[in-house]
């Protein structure tokens, strides 16, 4: 019989293979402190890879790490990290190489490097570079924090309408501070208002007599300097945008966003709503086990709190569950159901009004349609499990009390799910952020007191 132990995973991805043995080849070479290993490990591995490693290194090894490394780490490395990961590493750079490092790199990742920077550093590394990069980053940094501003890249290609096609192209040619990538051509009026966009892929197309004005699209997608990335996110991902210029508050053009900027800020804040349902904050993995415990003791805080007021629910009927003894294990049963089921519609309102689907029109359509599921599967489930107490406990009262108090609690759950998200939208607050608590303390406190009140009537 043939050894399948030495048979490749052939289900296995090639690329987490490839990723493996690289982390295992930077761990080896940071055992020994080889930088020569080290390097030759990091060799033609991708920036955002190797900013994956780090990631995964504790504050130690990153220390290390940088300090083999030295010069020779790929400047891109920094723009790849995740925020605490960055601030460790960056507090390993002396401000001559940090400097070096932000005069590489586009204007908005070298903000993304400095923005969290005490400012008596920050302005060290300010001072380091060109004047130019620097009035450009600190105008940049100007801007509020996760606003379009702070997103934006001022490298950008801009030229007038009556420009023909060849014009254009000889500039780009003759320019020698043309971005690292660009997808369009902003057309400006002489106030450096801009008027339309053009693709590059028409302008490579096109003769070059024609000019911009008869090539440009008007109806573009623009965006100002202090919207936050969330509406930056939400716009590339509507209008399946690939890049749009940023205006001030003139409406003139002061910068760029391009498509891996604005997927980083949706990424950014869908993990953020998805933390935020389950009341774990902004962390990551990088975090201190102080850090952590930090950031979840105010909603774990904030959780026992509702317990403690489900239990006085409870204990209002403490002679009921004395007398039947039943009640205290079937009653877990109505507030699990009913906690679920609100956590499914609330997972759907939530991420409904991130994308803006849920709106004032279609409310009370979705908050219909909601109660509507949440009552059928209440009433499916007090079937199926009113059926079973009768058949366990040989008492079809109890089956009964069971089952009524399963549809009520879900019903209101799967109303509690949706209609909390939209009234803490509606008065300003984060509807990730908050609504698992108010939802799952209506169920605790509406599951227990329909089952015990309705035992206490039906039973006794």
């Amino acid at each position: 019989m043939a050894n399948t132990d030495l048979k490749p995973d052939l289900t296995e991805d090639v690329e987490l293979v490839a990723a493996r043995e690289t982390t295992r080849d930077v761990c080896a070479a940071l055992e020994c402190a080889e930088r020569r290993d080290l390097l030759a490990a990091i060799h033609e591995v991708h920036p955002a890879d190797i900013a994956d490693i780090l990631e995964q290194l504790s504050a130690e090894e990153r220390k290390q790490f940088i300090t083999l490394a030295g010069e020779d780490l790929p400047t891109n490395v920094l723009a790849e990290l995740e925020e605490g990961v960055r601030d460790d590493v960056i507090e390993a750079l002396d401000d001559s190489f940090l400097a070096d490092v932000v005069c590489d790199l586009d204007s908005d990742d070298a903000v993304y490097l400095l923005e969290d920077l005490d400012e008596e550093r920050k302005q060290e590394v300010l001072d380091a570079i060109p004047i130019a990069d620097r009035v450009a980053i600190q105008r940049s940094l100007d801007y509020p924090e996760y606003s379009a501003g702070r997103m934006m890249q001022r490298e950008l290609v801009a030229a007038p309408a009556f420009w023909t096609v060849g014009e254009t192209i000889d500039m780009m040619r003759a320019r020698d501070d043309l971005p690292e990538d660009f997808y369009e051509i902003i057309v400006v009026d002489p106030s450096h208002l801009p008027i339309g966009t053009i693709g590059l892929a028409r302008i490579m197309g096109a003769k070059r007599p024609a000019t911009l004005d008869g090539l440009m699209k008007r109806d573009f997608c623009s965006f100002t300097a202090i919207q936050p990335q969330e509406e930056i996110a939400y716009g590339f991902n509507q209008y399946h945008l690939v890049s749009a210029p940023v205006v001030d508050e003139n409406g003139r053009l002061v910068g760029v966003i391009t498509i891996d900027d604005a997927m980083r800020a949706l990424d950014e804040e869908t993990g953020e709503d998805l933390m935020r349902l389950g009341g774990v904050g902004d962390e990551d993995l990088s975090d201190t086990v102080l850090e952590v415990a930090k950031q979840r003791l105010p909603w774990l805080a904030v959780n026992l709190i509702t317990a403690i007021l489900a239990s006085l629910i409870i204990a209002q009927f403490d002679a009921v569950i004395e007398q039947i003894v039943a009640l205290a294990v079937l009653m877990t049963i109505v507030a699990s159901m009913g906690g679920n089921a609100g956590t499914q519609t609330l997972t759907v309102a939530v991420r409904a009004l991130a994308t803006k689907d849920l709106t004032s029109t279609n409310a009370w359509r979705i908050i219909s349609r909601e109660g509507m599921v949440g009552f059928i599967n209440g009433v499916i489930f007090a079937v199926v499990m009113g059926a079973a107490t009768w058949w366990w406990y040989a008492d079809a009262s109890l089956g009964m009390v069971l089952g009524l108090s399963m549809i009520v609690n879900m019903f209101v759950a799967a109303l509690a799910g949706i209609l909390v998200p939209i009234s803490l939208e509606k008065v300003g607050a984060d509807p990730a952020l908050a609504s698992a608590v108010f939802v799952t303390t209506v169920t605790d406190v509406v599951g227990f007191f329909a089952f015990l009140g309705l035992a206490a009537i039906i039973l006794l």
